[in-house]
């Protein structure tokens, strides 16, 4: 009897980093700001031994900490986690009405010719090599990414990335599209871009959005392991 392929990838020998456990970068009564390592799922995997994640660990320390968005396992960066339920309604509404502010990191194998632009391409799951995506002007959804250079070596270039849209693998899509795949891409990238990294080379820098209670703009910041 056969069976579907699954929707993503086994994580084969899952062996998430344990130091540090949990990095904390703010917190207060109503959510958290949490540094997630490359390597660790954001919230459990399918299969039990996967349970460890970053929601398991906030929920460990302090009690009430819950997923708002997530990234994906082999992305590090900031997070934020509610600790209300009114927290967590408004935060998701401000991810879904597009309100909240990122910027990523990348570095990027060979060296990008401009300063800066736009990927203006919409994307759709590349269904028979899922969780792929790929760009489809007749069925794909809008996604929007800005895009600036911040250095460059020999082999490589450091960008930062400013998503407008939130699609799945949007960043990684778009810097091909570029003809620059992000280093160390397990789905993407081949040869020297996929062994020239002992990780994905992609980090959540920023994260803003209007606090929940007080009604303000804050912003937080994770600088990049790796820029």
């Amino acid at each position: 009897m056969s069976h579907p392929p699954s929707l993503t990838p086994p994580l084969v020998d899952y062996a998430p980093p344990v130091e540090p456990y949990l990095d904390v970068l703010y917190e207060d009564a109503h959510f958290v700001i949490l540094n997630k390592p490359s390597g660790l799922l954001s919230v459990p995997g399918k299969a039990d031994e996967h349970w460890d994640c970053l929601e398991h660990r906030a929920r460990q320390h302090f009690g009430d900490a819950r997923i708002v968005h997530r990234l994906d396992m082999d992305t590090s960066g900031i997070m934020v986690l509610a600790r209300t339920d009114d927290c967590h309604r408004n935060l998701g509404r401000q991810f879904e009405k597009r309100k909240v502010q990122k910027s990523y990191v990348a570095r990027v194998w060979g060296t990008m010719v401009g300063d800066g632009g736009t990927v203006d391409l919409p994307l759709i799951c590349d269904w028979p090599n899922r969780p792929k995506q790929m760009v489809s002007f007749e069925h794909g959804r809008r996604a929007v990414t800005d895009w600036q250079v911040i250095g460059r070596d020999e082999d490589s270039t450091l960008v930062r990335l400013f998503p407008h849209t939130g699609r799945s693998h949007q960043l990684r899509v778009h810097m091909l599209s570029l003809g620059h795949v992000i280093m160390g891409d397990r789905f993407y990238a081949e040869g020297e871009a996929l062994a020239g990294a002992d990780r994905l080379m992609l980090h959540a820098e920023t994260l803003g959005f209007i606090h929940p209670a007080k009604g303000e703009w804050v912003d937080f910041v994770c600088p990049s392991p790796f820029g």
